[in-house]
Formats: structure tokens, sequence, C-alpha cells
């Protein structure tokens, strides 16, 4: 079966380097590998020990032909990262010498592994459960050290051990029930009722602190999507380089230097910021720029903060009314720029249409940057960046806890509605359901392959 093939795949990026390393994974993987190798005086790998390492060469496994010089190590099963016997072959970098080693590999009797098939073998094998899984990607795509170290916390089971330990209990209150129904006695059924309500009382509260982490784990681990916007030529261009410390957009006098959208990710004391700089919204007649300022106001409505520029030297015109307008429900810092060239905007016009978060600024000698930062914390940290045990970062978790929270308050409901005991369980059942899809207990095979899919080939 596919599910028992020995597999194997480049697990370093591929490219010039010193080292890169071809993993092997599967029942035959020390077999493969040992056709092709030859040690150091003619020694094979056969009686190698797990957890050590052996030098010699991969060779063509037709006529001997030496491909590349190796270190090669082996870790048995079940004490690798799949829990199957793992062979690592540690080759030189580069396109030309990688390629020939896998090759040969394949040739010897493994398949190239599919996206994401180690890490969900060691999931299958039972070595870790699916929410350790979906860390190992997080910690690969982590922007900074707190979005590493809370991907890192949920690879070690935080997350999972806390998940199964609320599981538990809505197990518990199960049987309590059943039993119950099935030895029916008026005040033991009273008893139980009141029993249970207080149990689930808990319960949704330990759900609603890991969903009210939820925002700040996701920023950690998405990125807080930020669009900067406002009129041509006030300075959005000029405030993304100043915020990178580098020139990643052009900066003219000319209105309308930028066309499309420009993406880059910025570090704010270990908030992962996507800053998003924006064609000028306004009225134009130039098809390319008509095409950027459609793209700008799609990037508004998705955006979790909106920072607004307006040239605090002149007065607002209707180019900046309109922006005004189209952002007013928007999370936003408004950023009054130019600062340098004389103020001649109050910040109070922007106070009284409930803009909270409006500072001076100047993009050409960085006056009010730091100001800028400090409002994204405020916003979204509440003014001090950190990582708690059980931080939520990922959309499936989230939505899954909202469900088990939702179902466990339909079963309050009826608990306080009607005197029918047992049909409160089939809600606490099914929040049980909810939360097991996050550690995969309960989730169907066809998302399981759809979530590791998301991985990179060889891990």
């Amino acid at each position: 079966m596919k599910e028992f093939d020995t597999i194997a795949a480049v697990a370093t990026s591929i490219g010039d380097s010193g080292i890169s390393i071809i993993r092997v994974s599967g029942e035959s993987a020390l077999k493969i590998v040992s056709r092709i190798f030859k040690g150091k005086n003619n020694k094979s790998i056969d009686d190698i020990k797990t957890y050590t390492m052996r030098y010699g060469y991969i060779v063509d496994i037709k006529n001997g032909d030496i491909l590349d010089e190796v270190i090669v190590s082996f870790m048995k099963a079940p004490k690798s990262y799949t829990a199957e016997d793992v062979v690592e072959i540690n080759c030189h970098g580069g396109i030309m010498s990688v390629n020939k080693v896998l090759n040969e590999v394949i040739k010897s009797g493994a398949r190239i592994a599919e996206p994401g098939e180690f890490t969900k073998r060691a999931f299958l094998n039972g070595r870790i459960d699916l929410s350790q899984a979906e860390a190992v990607i997080d910690i690969i795509r982590s922007k900074t050290e707190l979005g590493m170290k809370s991907a890192l916390m949920q690879a070690e089971g935080r997350i999972s051990k806390e998940i199964n330990i609320i599981r538990n209990k809505l197990l518990e209150i199960i049987a309590h029930i059943e039993a119950t129904v099935d030895f029916p006695e008026d005040d033991l059924e009273e008893i139980t009722n009141e029993k249970v309500q207080v149990e689930l009382k808990d319960i949704i509260s330990k759900i609603s602190y890991l969903v009210e982490t939820a925002n700040e784990g996701k920023i950690l681990r998405e990125g807080l999507n930020t669009v900067i916007v406002g009129k041509p030529n006030v300075g959005k261009s000029s405030l993304l380089n100043a915020l990178l410390m580098e020139s990643r957009a052009i900066v003219t006098e000319v209105p309308g230097t930028t066309r499309d959208i420009i993406e880059e990710y910025i570090n704010i004391d270990g908030i992962p910021v996507k800053i998003i700089d924006t064609a000028g919204i306004r009225k134009t007649e130039d098809i390319v720029e008509k095409i950027g300022v459609e793209k700008s106001k799609k990037k508004i409505e998705n955006a979790d903060l909106t920072i607004l520029m307006i040239d605090a030297s002149s007065e607002l015109d209707e180019e900046d009314k309109f922006i005004i307008d189209f952002i007013k429900n928007k999370k936003t810092v408004v950023l009054l720029n130019k600062q340098d060239k004389g103020v001649i905007i109050d910040k109070k016009i922007f106070y009284e249409q409930n803009f909270d978060n409006v500072y001076y600024t100047s993009t050409k000698s960085g006056y009010g940057i730091e100001s800028l930062k400090g409002a994204i914390k405020n916003l979204f940290f509440n003014g001090e960046v950190k990582i708690n045990e059980f931080m939520i970062s990922n959309s499936r978790h989230i939505e899954a806890l909202i469900l088990a929270k939702k179902h466990c308050e339909q079963s309050l409901s009826v608990l306080n509605d009607v005197s029918a005991i047992d049909l409160a369980s089939i809600d606490i059942r099914n929040a049980w359901t909810s939360l097991g899809e996050i550690t995969g207990d309960t989730l169907q095979e066809d998302l399981i392959d759809k979530i590791f899919s998301e991985f990179c080939i060889g891990k």
C-alpha cells in the first residue's frame, strides 16, 4: 500500500549550499540506501547503529561510479521524526549533486514523498497529533521570534494537552448524563442537571479564554494585515521605505507613481506586520492607475489595520474626504505627514470623526514613526507584545473552538428550558467532536490530506 512505501525527498532548501540533506523514511529505508552506499574501506551501513553516522560515497547502482561524497545517519523506528526507520544522506549542496543522489535513491526503490508526507506519517504513526503537526509548518513560516515561540509551544503539545483536558471533562459529563438516563430517579436527575450546568459553565469559560487569545495568536502566525492609504503623493511609499529602512518603493514628486500593490513584512517588537503600500485613491482616467486604485480598495476591505496618510502642510481636499469616508469604519491610525513643511491641519478634525489615533509625522526625518509603532502595539496587544502558554493561532482551531462553545451554550439552554437531560448530551457530544478536530481525533481523512498538502516537500 502507498501508506507503507519508503519515501524520499530533499529536506533542505534547493540551491547552492555547503550541505543538503535527503531524507528517506520507511521500512526499507536502510536497505535502499545500503544498495547505493560505499563506505570507507568498503564498509556498508547494514550494521549501522541507531543515532550514528557513517562516512562514504553514494554510487551509481548500475556501474558503481561515485556520484558524491556523503555522510549517512540512521534513526531506528520508533524513535525518529516519522516513527519509522529514517536514513538521512548529507551530501554536497547544489542542484546537480542533490538531484543525482536523490535520483539514485529513487532508482534503488524509494518513491518521491508528497508534500508534508513525512509529518503526515508522524501523525498517522501516533508520534504527534494534528495540532502539533500543523505547528511544524508554522515554525518554518514564522516571521518573528515571538511567532516562532508560539509555534514551538504548539509543537510541544501544550495546546493539545489543554484541549484534551476539556474533551475528557465533556466525556465525563456525557457519562453522568447517560447513567442518569439508564437509572432514572427524580432527585438524581435534578442533581445531575445542576452539576452539569456548573461544569458546562466552567468549560465555556475555558474555551472563551482560548478564543480571546486567538486574535493575537493569529497575528503572530499570519502577520498584521496593514494597508497604507491616502491620496497620491502624501508619503505612502516614503513611509514604507522608512519602516523597512530601505528604498523598496519608488518615491518621486509625481502623483500616481505607485500603480500597483507593494507588500513587505516588518517586525515591530515581535509583531510580524504585513505592510501594503497601495496606489493613491483618486479618480483617474489612466487605465493602469485605475486598476491599481481598485486593487487598493479591495486591500482596504480585507485589512486588519489601515494607516491613513494626510498631507499636514495643506488643507483637506475632496480626495482626502473621499478616502476618509471610505475607511471610517475600519481600525485606523491617522498620520498627518510632512510635518517638517509646516502644519495647517489640526488633529481635532479627526478626533471629531472618531479617529482616536492621530499623529504628526515626517517620513523625511523619521519624526513620529515610533508613535505609529506604539499605536499598533496598543491597538492589538494592549501595549505589550507577549505570548501565553495556550495561545491559539490557527484559523481552523479557532473555528473549532467557537463551534464547541456554541454547542456547550446550546446544551446549557436545553438544561434551563426543559427537564429532558438526555437531549443536552447531544450538544455536549457535538462539542467533544468539534474539539477533536483540533487534535485530529475526529477529523475526516480528506481534510487531513488537505492540511498536509499545504506543507513543503521534504517535511
